[in-house]
């Protein structure tokens, strides 16, 4: 049961970024910052559910949410810290983006589909990283966040 929530919940999550870009009413820095909020909840609810089988992982997905956390809530509420960070945010969540998809192959071994998600992520966060550095659309940037949750959603559910 907490395996479909945590997939249809990555799923939702990443069908909601793909189509906020779309729309294009929110700015980088929002823009940015929501894809990473939505990235900390998917960590967060993963590392609550599997503290029972895998507690060092659990441990680095709820670390990771965190610190995601905080990020996203700066880069949302205080467009300052995109001046700050104008240089670096897209490479930082480019990077964020790699580390996440490590993450999940450190901590889903047994799982048939799991490495395919984290190679997603690492490859999607390089892409993240290459496209950010020649095109800077915010749009097709959130758009690659939101594969990569919809793909670990879809993934997460055929492992079932």
């Amino acid at each position: 049961m907490k395996s479909k929530f945590i997939s249809l919940l990555a799923i939702i999550l990443g069908m909601v970024i793909i189509i906020f870009p779309v729309m294009g009413l929110i700015g980088v820095s929002s823009l940015i910052g929501l894809s990473i909020l939505l990235i900390s909840i998917y960590l967060l609810v993963v590392g609550v559910s599997i503290i029972d089988y895998n507690k060092s992982g659990a441990i680095l997905d709820l670390v990771l949410g965190i610190i995601l956390l905080l990020l996203s809530i700066c880069l949302i509420f205080h467009p300052a810290i995109l001046g700050f960070l104008a240089e670096i945010t897209l490479y930082l969540a480019g990077i964020l983006l790699i580390i996440v998809g490590l993450v999940s192959l450190i901590n889903n071994r047994q799982s048939r589909y799991a490495f395919y998600t984290g190679i997603a992520g690492v490859v999607l966060g390089l892409l993240y990283i290459i496209i950010g550095t020649y095109i800077a659309n915010p749009i097709i940037l959130g758009t690659l966040i939101g594969i990569w949750l919809v793909i670990s959603g879809i993934l997460k559910l055929m492992d079932n």
